[in-house]
């Protein structure tokens, strides 16, 4: 039985490494903010949820905790990936060759003719 863990975790990291590589190519390669937190959000999850899936079958570490490790993992990812591109969306950073922009007409912008609202001088 001690070795049917082995080869899980063995299987889990191999796999899990080849999700973390190609996270990385992603970042390295792809053109723009957008592009790469999609490589590094979705595929690198998947390579962590696996390394610690290797951990557990590996070492003697308690199965609980590394499952609500692996379902903090799950549900942080993405949402610090759309946080992200979010944050890059409203700062203005152009998209690569976008196809479409669902966002375009929902971007509040003030008008251009509008002077910045005055400050409110303190009383002496």
């Amino acid at each position: 039985m001690k070795d049917l863990g082995y080869l899980i975790a063995i299987v889990a990291i191999l796999i899990g490494t080849f999700f973390s590589i190609i996270g990385i190519i992603g970042l390295v390669r792809l053109p723009d903010v957008y592009s790469r937190m999609h490589a590094t959000g979705k595929v690198s999850t998947f390579g962590v949820v696996l390394l610690t899936v290797a951990a557990v079958f590996a070492t003697p570490l308690a199965g609980s905790k590394a499952l609500v490790l692996i379902a903090l993992l799950i549900l942080a990812g993405p949402v610090v990936s759309h946080a992200i591109s979010s944050a890059s969306y409203r700062l203005g950073i152009p998209m690569k060759s976008a196809a479409r922009d669902d966002l375009a007409g929902k971007r509040i912008q003030p008008p251009a003719n509008q002077a910045q609202p005055a400050r409110a001088e303190p009383a002496e």
